[in-house]
């Protein structure tokens, strides 16, 4: 309750002052936070060879550098992904680059990958006991005159220190970057990323991001590609460039990736014709607009094993972790599921 009055006062601050705020506040309170409570087994997920005691996640771009990793699992999330980190540092798009859309409970960002490099983030998570499940998010320096070089070398970097390292193709806010989506690209990326893999004899997980933007063909392609190269999951989705004409914000026409609410039928819609097409031969994870148990649920029925959320918690605070579970574990009983593996998929069987 505490957290979440402190989140409604951090909303009178500007959106990236807030932000820092956060991250500075959240960071102080680390030593103090207790362990969660164990999560009711129902609701536990087995998927790329972990075990994860809840099926809720926080998304890549609240902790871009890897500083409160272990703050964010204690407030009862399943897994939390840091990033999106890229080879060397960058300060991102010029502010004000980050905007409320209070009235949508949205957000359009265009950050522009600020993040203080590879080895910053190594050097931090080096000295981390490795406990919970973390995902690191890795992308594309925006300057870089080899943009694939750059997620190996990231890739090469950080594997080591992550649970599944999430490959990030479908930001909108470093020009060309969604190109990599188009299928010779995405097979000379992920190729690369297998074989570096492979080279190093390494088990860990790789993920592909996707924008929810993308046509029929693309998912096509990314199907393809993503099944033929072994990769084992996919992030559906990104933020949007698309503008819903129910907007209602003074701020819905600024440029940058949009989530939160308005996200969420698109980026589900994408969700369901990827699993339509990969099936059970890739894991899915639902990530756009949840608020939620129910909105978690609908990702879950729609293919997902795992669901994702950032913004909303700009909006209702941490408790919101909490409450969404003990929704989805009402949900599930109210269906006659004994688990969330029953559930996933379940609209389209």
């Amino acid at each position: 309750m505490l957290m979440d009055v402190g989140a409604v006062l951090l909303r009178q601050l500007p959106p990236e002052a807030a932000h820092r705020a956060t991250l500075r506040l959240t960071g102080l309170a680390a030593p103090f936070l207790p362990a969660p409570a164990p999560d009711d087994p129902a609701l536990a997920v087995h998927a790329f060879g972990l075990r994860f005691p809840n099926p809720l996640g926080l998304a890549a771009g609240f902790d871009k550098d890897g500083n409160v990793p272990d703050a964010m699992l204690k407030l009862g999330f399943g897994f939390v992904e840091c990033g999106t980190v890229t080879p060397r540092p960058q300060s991102g798009n010029p502010r004000p680059r980050l905007f409320r859309l209070g009235e949508d409970r949205a957000v359009i960002n265009r950050m522009g990958f600020n993040n203080s490099g590879m080895e910053a983030m190594a050097a931090r998570l080096e000295s981390r006991e490795r406990r919970g499940i973390l995902g690191i998010n890795i992308g594309a320096n925006k300057d870089s005159e080899d943009r694939i070089a750059d997620y190996r070398i990231a890739f090469r970097k950080l594997a080591p220190l992550a649970d599944y390292i999430a490959v990030n193709i479908s930001s909108p806010n470093t020009p060309g970057l969604r190109g990599l989506q188009n299928r010779e690209e995405l097979q000379r990326l992920l190729g690369t990323l297998a074989e570096e893999r492979g080279r190093q004899g390494w088990r860990v997980p790789l993920l592909l991001k996707i924008a929810p933007d993308i046509d029929e063909a693309a998912m096509d392609g990314v199907a393809d590609v993503t099944i033929a190269a072994g990769i084992e999951g996919l992030i559906a989705t990104n933020t949007t460039i698309a503008r819903p004409p129910a907007l209602r914000s003074a701020r819905s026409r600024e440029t940058g990736g949009l989530s939160g609410a308005p996200l969420f039928a698109p980026s589900t819609s994408v969700l369901r014709a990827m699993r339509q097409r990969v099936g059970t031969r890739v894991t899915l994870v639902g990530a756009g607009g949840v608020s939620s148990g129910a909105e978690a649920y609908a990702k879950i029925r729609a293919g997902a094993s795992l669901v994702q959320l950032y913004t909303a918690l700009i909006y209702q605070g941490p408790g919101l972790i909490v409450r969404i579970k003990r929704e989805l574990r009402a949900l599930l009983a109210r269906d006659g599921f004994a688990n969330i593996a029953d559930a996933v998929g379940a609209d389209l069987r």
